[in-house]
Parts: structure tokens; sequence; C-alpha cells
């Protein structure tokens, strides 16, 4: 195990009704002029908006809105909020919503304290200070009320990037599951895809003896695997989803990651395809992750052995591990497709022409991509037509 330092200071609330406590939160973390940061029409649909409102004047807290945050948020809304948090002199961004609004409000709570241009920090500039960031979160997906890190893309060229730091982590994050029953089936599947996403990236590492994250990574899947068709089939599972809620938060806040090396490339190679194609992020990691694992899975056959034992209850075959090794993988694309995610460019909307565009675009170079296996521009266009078929 390698040496780690581990700073999760999060607040959660996390149960039914939650939300009514929005206002005490923010106050007690500091708040007095607040931008509410929020997607679409459901927010204000189902008087969620209204209640959060409410909740903030009984506690005299100003507050301006912007709401429109789309899927894959965009660099625009981001200037746009910013602006306003600037001229109103704002000290706190409350995200209501999924990953995508709440990246988004980290993104603004970067740049409403920095003179420069905020896309600075998705170009690797060191993120130093923020605004204050709490969540009240609608969809178990990204982790991002737990997480250190935000995904924004740029609207010039449609350029999707990451960064992170500590003081992006939301100082508080509300967690209702019964926010979540509305969310249809496809919704719910492609959350639970990136989920599990985000634990393999942590899950397939070189570091040795790693059992008790190992043991953490795989107790996170199995939970998720068996909770979210039960979600699926009657979308008011409370129960259901409540653990689906948790483990999305458990799955990306690094608990499971302490300690050892983490990898990452299918995640960058799939924000290519959904800049190109503005698919859900889950929908593309369900297609990108197995065609890694296919090209991968020698680097470390014990590890995938495991990983079909352990996750997938395959049998072992002592005799020769790549067999147990190759039907861990077929039965993590049979979960895909039984839950209604794509494993194929096709299923994606996503074309093979399109390959050398997506390798150009993710701008690799002479650097390599990952950790697991380095990754060279040859392998990702590789791995980019495993997924093709």
């Amino acid at each position: 195990m390698n040496n780690f330092n581990f700073y999760s200071p999060t607040y959660f609330a996390f149960g039914k009704g939650r939300e009514a406590d929005a206002g005490k939160y923010v106050k007690r973390f500091g708040g007095s002029r607040v931008l509410i940061h929020y997607g679409s029409g459901s927010v204000v649909k189902s008087g969620l908006l209204e209640r959060i409102k409410a909740s903030l004047l009984k506690e005299n807290i100003h507050y301006v809105e912007l709401g429109g945050v789309l899927p894959n948020p965009r660099s625009g809304l981001v200037y746009q909020g910013i602006e306003i948090c600037k001229r109103e002199k704002l000290d706190f961004v409350l995200a209501v919503g999924g990953g995508s609004a709440i990246d988004s409000a980290k993104a603004i709570a970067l740049g409403a304290v920095y003179e420069g241009d905020y896309w600075d920090f998705y170009q690797g500039k060191r993120v130093e200070n923020a605004l204050k960031v709490g969540t009240i979160l609608t969809l178990s997906a990204a982790g991002s009320e737990g997480s250190n890190s935000s995904v924004i893309t740029l609207e010039e060229g449609m350029l999707k990037r990451a960064c992170g730091g500590d003081v992006m982590r939301p100082v508080f994050s509300i967690l209702n599951p019964e926010l979540t029953c509305t969310l249809p089936a496809y919704q719910t599947a492609c959350g639970a895809t990136d989920m599990m996403a985000h634990v393999m990236e942590r899950y397939f590492t070189n570091t040795q003896n790693v059992e008790i994250t190992d043991r953490l990574c795989e107790g996170i899947l199995l939970s998720i695997i068996k909770e979210v068709p039960k979600a699926l089939a009657n979308p008011n599972d409370y129960e259901a989803r409540a653990n689906i809620m948790w483990a999305g938060m458990v799955a990306h806040n690094d608990i499971c990651g302490v300690g050892r090396d983490s990898d990452w490339s299918t995640h960058q190679m799939e924000h290519e395809l959904s800049g190109l194609y503005d698919v859900a992020h889950g929908a593309g990691l369900a297609v990108m992750f197995p065609a890694w694992m296919k090209y991968v899975m020698h680097h470390d056959v014990q590890r995938f052995a495991q990983f079909a034992v352990r996750v997938w209850g395959c049998e072992m075959d002592f005799q020769c591990p790549e067999n147990t090794a190759k039907q861990g993988i077929l039965k993590y694309e049979q979960f895909l497709s039984s839950i209604g995610m794509p494993i194929r460019f096709d299923e994606l909307g996503a074309k093979e022409e399109d390959i050398e565009l997506l390798v150009k675009t993710l701008g690799l170079g002479n650097r390599t991509l990952g950790s697991f296996v380095k990754l060279t521009e040859g392998d990702v266009r590789k791995i980019y037509e495993l997924a093709v078929y």
C-alpha cells in the first residue's frame, strides 16, 4: 500500500425531506448571498426549487438564480455564473441537480474569486481558492457531491476537460433519495454505470497488498449490481434508491482509492465521445470500459480473474485464469445490456470513421494515458476500434 493523505470534509445530510434545511446549512457554513444553480425544468416542476428558496428566505439569505445547466455542462453558462457572482457580490454557490449542475457550480466558484479565465484551471493551473459550494443531489451518478473534481465542456471545439483540488469539495451535501424516484430508467442506469466506472478506475491498479480497498471496491460494485435492477423495476423503491445514492458518493470521494494508484484512462477516452456526440457520460463509459478491459487484461490476468470471481461470481479456472478473466468481462457487458446500456459504438450513436478525430482531440502526442497500462496514441486508437465490434 502506498503512502496517502485523505481529506474529505463534506457534511452529509442524508434522508427524507432534508432539503427543507438547505438554508440552515448555507448559514452554518458561512453563506449569506447565494447563487442557486440548477439544470432543467424538473427542479422547477417538482416544486423543489420553491422549497429551497423558502428555506433560504426563512434564514434571511439573499439569493440569485441561474438555471439552464445541460448534461456535459458547458463553459458559456459558467462564464455567466461567474459574472453574476462578481456583480452581485455572492459568497456561496448552491447546486441543485446531478453531477452536471454540481460540476458547473464548482467551476463558477473557482472563477468567481479569480481574475483570469477560469478555463486556466481546466488546462492544468493549480486550484487554490474558490467560493464555498453546497449541493442538493437529484441524480445519483457522478459523485461530485463528495468529490474534489469537476468536468466542463468548452463550447469552442467541444473539448471536455477536468480539474480538481480540495477547495472544490462541497462544504455540505443534502442527499434525499426521494428526489431520484422520478428519474427516467435510462438516467438511473447511466448513473449506476458511471458509479461502477469510478470504482473500477481505482480497482484496476498495479499497487500490491491493497486488500482493504479491494474489498471496499468489490462491496460497492456488488451493492450497485444488486440494487439497480430493483430501482429500475420499482422506481419508488426508497431503500434501493438510498443504497444507490450513497454508493455514488463513496464511489468517488476516494475512500476506495487511497493507498493505491488509479487509472482514469477510460474516463478520458470517454470524455472525447461525450464531447463529440453529446451523449450521456455513463452511456459512453458502458461502451469504453469493456473495450479497455479487453485490451489491457493480459497486463494482470490475475486481477481480472479476481474481479470475475469476487464481483461476478465466476468459477476460478486455475489451469487458465485468462478464461475466468474473460468471463468476468462478459458478465459485466451482460449486466450493462440488462439495464439498458449500450456496449458498442453503433448502439451509442458513435461512428467508426470518427476514431481518428477522437484520438486527435484527446491530444496525447508523445505522452501516455493512464497508469495501469500506459497507453500510447496507437493503443487508444485500438481501444476505440475494440468498442466498435
